[in-house]
């Protein structure tokens, strides 16, 4: 009976033993799956399973620098500005180097053999491909953006040479997109000035510093913006007027406007053309109450020579000029509300004529008020006669700036800073348009 039994505890232990190893067997064989990838999912060894590749314009956006290229077109020459900036988490960019590059002439020159602007333009893209790493080539805009010469070249022959730079734009390694070639609306023009300049002045950087104003006075144009703090203004004032627009996660609103005809260059053909006649349609010999009496110059303007003389001596030039200058300005220009309370810089001719007044440094510039324009031109056209190195449309461009701003509603009191350079960087409008071009990229 004893063997009977003893087998039995023989055959239990084996059963539980066999048991044991068969579970110990599936566990193991189970757990490590439950856990384990399919070998397609598996990542590297070196790589942590949640961390995706990441892309090429998430690295360079990660990186502490962003490029921007912008080809400036204007009526004399072509320039390229290659602009590096500092990125800063929740900051507005820093500028930590411009490239700058100028050509001539301008590419309307071109208006009727687009296909000579290729040599040109390839060779600033040259400048830009060194001043870039190329590995952010294909993430860095570039931009051209025409001005003053194209608007005024006939429609077709403007856009053949915009086609021809949009596809070299499209043969570099830099990013092209459908409105990196276009013509500047002035008021974007405008707008992109007082941008660059309340960004050299550090007043973009938060929205609770007052920005100053931007005055600009071209040849064929005049520019003026700034950012009203009185409701008033934004509701009193032509709807076209007002802007507002995203620049480093604020919002900006702005009065703007540009007068085309107005720039100093053009006014002064209107001036010495007389009201109602139109030298471009007969004579290019025009009399002028402007010029010196008994005085003859010869002056280019739109590819034009004309000869200016000074009326006979009788009239004081001064009181002449002035009466002249005011029917020309006659309800053109619109005074703005509340800007005569606003810090305004002013660039361009203003600048040019305050050193010809010897008010300002050429290098260096300065301050000027409205009341040292009205009495420089006083002084100057009461002169005996033009010196050599004296413009001799000095008495007619000092009458017509000073008439100008007080049309724009600045008082004789009113000062405005003159500077080419703010913290060594020109204070042109190319720096505003690269930032405004960035930020549209964002936001596409």
């Amino acid at each position: 009976m004893k063997r009977p039994k003893l087998a039995g505890v023989f055959l239990l232990a084996g059963c539980l033993l066999a048991y044991l190893m068969f579970v110990k067997r599936h566990y193991s064989a189970a757990k490590p799956e439950a856990y384990r990838l399919p070998p397609h999912l598996r990542p590297a060894t070196h790589q942590p399973a949640d961390v995706r590749p990441v892309p090429a314009a998430a690295a360079a956006a990660g990186h502490s620098f962003q490029y921007g290229i912008m080809f400036d077109a204007g009526s004399t020459g072509t320039r390229v500005h290659v602009f590096k900036f500092q990125m800063e988490n929740n900051e507005a960019p820093k500028l930590a180097h411009e490239t700058f590059r100028a050509i001539k002439p301008g590419l309307s020159a071109y208006a009727d053999d687009p296909e000579k602007c290729t040599a040109g333009i390839l060779e600033l893209l040259l400048v830009a491909k060194s001043s870039v790493p190329p590995s952010v080539w294909d993430i860095t805009p570039v931009v051209l953006k025409a001005t003053a010469g194209l608007r005024l070249l006939p429609g077709e022959k403007a856009k053949h040479l915009l086609d021809r730079v949009r596809a070299l734009f499209e043969d570099s390694p830099f990013l092209s997109r459908d409105d990196s070639v276009s013509i500047m609306d002035g008021t974007d023009e405008g707008i992109s000035a007082w941008i660059t300049v309340n960004f050299l002045t550090g007043d973009l950087h938060s929205v609770d510093s007052s920005t100053v104003g931007m005055l600009d006075l071209g040849g064929g144009s005049t520019q003026i913006t700034f950012s009203p703090q009185d409701e008033k203004t934004i509701q009193t004032s032509p709807i076209d007027y007002i802007r507002s627009f995203q620049m480093f996660n604020n919002t900006h609103t702005v009065y703007t406007h540009s007068y085309l005809g107005l720039g100093l260059m053009s006014a002064r053909l209107t001036v010495l053309g007389g009201v109602d006649a139109s030298p471009l349609g007969g004579s290019t010999e025009l009399v002028s109450p402007c010029l010196p009496p008994e005085s003859s110059v010869r002056w280019e303007h739109a590819d034009v020579i004309y000869t200016v003389k000074g009326q006979k001596a009788g009239e004081p030039v001064y009181e002449a000029c002035l009466t002249k200058v005011e029917k020309v300005l006659y309800r053109k220009v619109m005074k703005a509300s509340e800007a005569e309370d606003v810090e305004f810089y002013a660039f361009s001719y203003y600048y040019d004529r305050a050193v010809d007044l010897g008010v300002i440094e050429e290098k260096t510039g300065g301050t000027i008020r409205v009341a040292d324009y009205i009495t420089g031109a006083k002084r100057v056209c009461s002169g005996p006669s033009v010196s050599p190195l004296q413009s001799p449309f000095l008495c007619l461009d000092l009458v017509y700036i000073s008439v100008l701003l007080q049309e724009l509603g600045f008082p004789p009191h009113k000062q405005f800073k003159l500077a080419r350079t703010i913290g060594g960087v020109e204070t042109s409008w190319a720096l505003g348009a690269t930032f405004h071009y960035i930020e549209s990229l964002k936001r596409h």
